[in-house]
């Protein structure tokens, strides 16, 4: 099964028990705009329901796995906007789905798009890849994407991410908690199929039994944490700083509070 059309941004194929979704929006950066954030929802909606999926596998296009939320969408943003509340959506379908979801990164995470990779069960990237926690350094917050990333990775480490916004590599990624593992190029395929096998040989009720056990009480408090989260994230969007940030990286600028 393939669900592809020429105007779509996120691609769905279904082939030997494996439910690939790509994103592909290399022109800017695979950020999460609008169109991005409903096809990727429903995709994800339908590999779920698709009963011959054993495994669903989120890659990419391009030389970027994902460049967080889509900031030309978000200039002259309200505090109550409600417009991204898809990402609390994708966010908490990816956790709490039945099925095992692998993130395949080729390329650098930022933001919202290492939240997709925190959300995900298992992820493998190429040694190259990098992350970063950027949003301080335009003047909002790492609110919603907290969700996922503070009971995964070690709090020592999240507290220096995400205060310097600082970038740091794919073997720290896995060493911290935030991946499953950091693999050569050449190996990441390989290494993928590796884990799709043996997701094919569970049971599928077993695997959504033991997802339910390892999420324990963070997928039981998760509707109301993000509620939370994103009414603090759209605030800040708002802010007279968040506005000045945007601009900022817009206009390729250093923003005014930057020395």
């Amino acid at each position: 099964m393939t669900t592809e059309h020429a105007d779509e941004l996120v691609h769905l194929r279904l082939a030997d028990g494996v439910a690939s979704i790509t994103l592909d929006s290399p022109r800017n950066r695979n950020a999460l705009s609008a169109q991005l954030r409903r096809e990727l929802l429903a995709h994800l909606d339908t590999a779920i329901a698709e009963q011959d999926a054993r495994a669903i596998v989120l890659t990419h296009t391009g030389p970027v796995f994902c460049a967080g939320i889509d900031l030309k969408e978000s200039r002259g943003a309200r505090a109550d906007d409600q417009g991204v509340n898809e990402v609390p959506a994708i966010l908490q379908r990816i956790w709490t789905a039945p099925t095992p979801v692998i993130a395949r990164l080729t390329g650098p995470a930022r933001a919202g798009g290492v939240g997709l990779v925190a959300a995900c069960d298992l992820a493998v990237a190429a040694e190259e890849v990098n992350f970063a926690f950027t949003e301080v350094r335009i003047g909002v917050v790492p609110a919603v994407i907290s969700v996922p990333l503070l009971p995964r990775v070690q709090p020592t480490a999240l507290h220096e991410l995400f205060l310097t916004g600082e970038n740091f590599d794919a073997r720290r990624a896995a060493a911290i908690g935030l991946i499953t593992k950091a693999v050569p190029a050449s190996q990441l395929d390989n290494e993928v199929s590796r884990y799709t096998d043996m997701l094919r040989l569970a049971a599928p009720g077993a695997l959504a039994a033991t997802k339910q056990l390892l999420r324990g009480h963070s997928a039981a408090t998760m509707t109301a944490d993000f509620t939370a989260m994103l009414t603090l994230s759209a605030a800040r969007f708002a802010s007279e700083e968040g506005q000045e940030g945007i601009r900022a990286f817009s206009e390729k600028r250093p923003p005014a509070w930057a020395v």
